[in-house]
């Protein structure tokens, strides 16, 4: 089995507080433009929560892609 680096522990914790930040920032973005969806054009509450489910869908799947990019930048294992 291949050893592996050591971790750094800086960067891990980079990227670990930026997860946390852009996480709340995106994911709480997109709920709350679900919602906003729903109230504009005065969707029944189903619908509105499917926007809602969407939306957050959405921001889980841009943090996903975040978290990879900045793993390529900021690499935990030496």
């Amino acid at each position: 089995m291949a050893e592996r680096g050591k971790i750094n522990w800086q960067n891990l914790l980079t990227v670990g507080s930026v997860t946390v930040l852009v996480g709340t920032e995106l994911v709480g973005m997109t709920w709350a433009a679900g919602w906003a969806i729903g109230g504009i054009f005065e969707l029944p509450p189903l619908f509105a929560r499917i926007f809602e489910f969407v939306g957050v869908t959405l921001g889980c799947i841009g943090l996903y892609y975040f978290v990879r990019a900045a793993l390529k930048v900021e690499p935990i294992r030496n």
